[in-house]
């Protein structure tokens, strides 16, 4: 049995040694993407023109699987900000779930536990699901100041996200 210290230290060091939680990335990634202009009230839909005193009416955004990765983060993103406006506690099963509802592929998902190894809350929770070749990541939480969201590409273990990702059950 590992001990807290240990554990503590290893996710410690993780986190550091890629400067985004436990997301996948490489030295020469860009920053992940703050999202001022989407608040925790932001919904999948269109905002309206600017300049337009009203906005014209427009079909709500869908996934559009034949869009790269980076075009799709601020779709990703939408559908995550719905979540956390919906709950700003919410967890890494409703992350999924409204990913899945969007259009996504739950079998291309990773999430992070809810409760660390020693059953706290942890700071923050990361999702991903792989994307026309690279990764949707997206981070909530207080140790994440707030909601963050990056593209990056898989890691070499084929994997989405660095240290134990949970199960996604149906």
């Amino acid at each position: 049995m590992t001990s807290r210290l240990g554990s503590t230290a290893v996710l410690a060091l993780a986190g550091a040694a890629i400067g985004f939680g436990t997301a996948g990335c490489t030295a020469t990634s860009p920053v992940p993407t703050r999202h001022p202009e989407l608040t925790a009230s932001a919904s999948p839909s269109s905002a309206p023109a600017s300049g337009s005193a009203t906005p014209a009416p427009s079909a709500p955004p869908i996934l559009r699987p034949t869009l790269s990765a980076e075009e799709s983060l601020a779709y990703f993103s939408a559908v995550n900000l719905a979540v956390v406006a919906a709950s700003s506690s919410a967890g890494g099963r409703d992350f999924i779930d409204a990913r899945v509802a969007a259009g996504f592929d739950k079998s291309q998902m990773q999430v992070t536990h809810d409760r660390t190894t020693v059953a706290l809350q942890p700071d923050s929770v990361q999702f991903a699901v792989f994307f026309q070749g690279e990764c949707l990541i997206g981070q909530h939480g207080s140790g994440s100041d707030g909601y963050q969201s990056a593209v990056r590409p898989p890691l070499g273990t084929g994997g989405y996200l660095i240290g134990q990702t949970r199960p996604i059950d149906s």
